[in-house]
């Protein structure tokens, strides 16, 4: 590759892998698509126009990419029934995915087993702590074996989640006389699973973190993953009903086995095989995900203007109720990850719709609420100093302001002036650092700084 066209190669191959993830086409097709894209660039530069130039108009007169899939789809129509099977036809491809299951399961126990015996200590501060150590580190070791991830990564990464798991249990959580639980345990207990979560991502994208299309792929799995871990929950949970019904039926009390051995084994086991089927179906979740995010932006957006009416009426800001202002951030953690998960659903070369000029209003809106709150939340501190919880609200506010602001920008600029969507989509991976830098301030930094109270 010449370092002349060295960015029209690397669009080139971005549109590749978007071509890839249709699940109509085939590798096959893909270089046939990709031979006819390239020819048509190649005229474009021959008539005067630069590598970028030359790229937009090839793309766009090939047509969207989801029409290519259909047309693909009614051509090759019984492609579409063997991929929603699990096992594919190759023989060693069905080894090496049944291999993965197997291994994966053996995981699940190995979290299970440490998920049950936190229970069994009975120390609920000490379960809240820990859990995410008992669950994360297994999944991180999957993906470590199933990318064959370097001894240098794992070493690091090992020593960082050991580092603060260590650092967390010895330090010195003490109550108020209000409230038996220390403030900052329970901040700790929340922020810990966004840190690991994240430190996770480096495992999952095999240690190139640094890669844009690695970590954007993690969006997309954290995504598919709530999505599938959601079906299977609903699923179990019909199954659970039905057994103490059933057990219900003959007096026999099966809450001591459901609570003390399924609940702590059935959980990890169908996060874990939530985890496995995103890897071995991405395709059938990602014709989902439109139809989610269509559904549900509205929905929110609905939601964030009632937030802003309440924020706005609820009198002065410094009066606003606490629990308001809590919920108002899980409301615009929940946009966060709506948005996420659409911006990943979506092909970075199509030009702008209505649906995003309705993530636009989303965004502002949620600048707003979040203008609102921060203002409410310095009102508070001003009046009644410096709390960690107040300290831990402000600092999320403001990752989220910035995350925002630089969203609405990006996505204004697209929408305005055309061009493709993948400014607005490394925004939101390049970003990603910063949630996991607060997390860990939270985490390691605020027990010391308020007396572990």
């Amino acid at each position: 590759m010449s370092g002349v066209h060295a960015g029209l190669e690397e669009q080139i191959d971005q549109w590749r892998t978007w071509v890839l993830r249709r699940p109509a086409i085939t590798p096959d097709d893909a270089a046939e698509l990709e031979d006819n894209l390239r020819g048509r660039v190649d005229d474009l530069r021959a008539g005067g126009l630069d590598d970028d130039e030359a790229f937009l108009v090839a793309v766009r007169r090939m047509g969207d990419l989801d029409d290519v899939s259909r047309e693909f789809a009614r051509e090759h129509s019984e492609r579409l029934w063997k991929q929603l099977v699990l096992v594919p036809d190759a023989p060693s491809d069905a080894a090496r995915r049944w291999r993965d299951l197997g291994v994966l399961i053996a995981l699940a126990l190995c979290a299970g087993g440490a998920v049950k015996a936190l229970l069994a200590l009975g120390d609920d501060e000490g379960f809240a702590l820990n859990v995410g150590f008992a669950v994360l580190p297994f999944l991180a070791a999957y993906f470590a074996w199933s990318r064959r991830l370097s001894g240098r990564v794992v070493g690091a990464l090992v020593g960082l989640a050991a580092a603060v798991a260590v650092t967390v249990n010895l330090y010195p959580f003490v109550g108020s006389p209000d409230d038996d639980v220390a403030t900052t345990l329970v901040l700790v207990a929340t922020h810990l699973p966004v840190l690991l979560w994240l430190l996770l991502g480096v495992a999952y994208a095999g240690g190139l973190w640094r890669d844009h299309a690695r970590r954007m792929d993690f969006v997309r799995f954290t995504g598919e993953l709530v999505v599938y871990f959601a079906l299977i929950a609903m699923g179990g949970g019909v199954l659970v009903a039905l057994l103490f019904a059933t057990f219900g039926v003959v007096d026999v009390d099966v809450q001591p086995f459901v609570s003390g051995w399924l609940m702590p084994f059935a959980v990890p086991g169908a996060f874990f095989v939530a985890a496995w089927l995103v890897e071995a179906k991405q395709a059938v979740v990602e014709n989902i995900a439109p139809v989610l995010t269509r559904v549900f932006t509205p929905l929110t957006l609905l939601l964030l203007v009632a937030v802003l009416v309440a924020l706005l009426t609820g009198g002065q800001l410094d009066a606003v109720d606490r629990t308001l202002l809590i919920l108002m951030d899980a409301i615009l953690l929940l946009v966060l990850g709506l948005l996420l998960y659409s911006i990943s659903a979506r092909d970075p070369l199509a030009p702008g719709t209505a649906f995003d000029w309705l993530q636009l209003a989303l965004v502002v809106t949620a600048f707003a609420v979040n203008v609102v709150a921060l203002v409410a939340m310095v009102t508070r501190i001003a009046d009644a100093g410096w709390t960690a919880n107040k300290t831990a609200a402000l600092g999320l506010d403001a990752v989220l302001l910035v995350h925002l602001v630089g969203t609405g920008w990006l996505l204004w600029r697209f929408l305005r002036q055309g061009g493709t969507f993948d400014a607005v989509e490394r925004w939101q991976t390049r970003y990603l650092p910063v949630y996991a830098a607060w997390a860990a301030i939270v985490v390691v930094a605020f027990p010391p700084a308020f007396s572990f109270a």
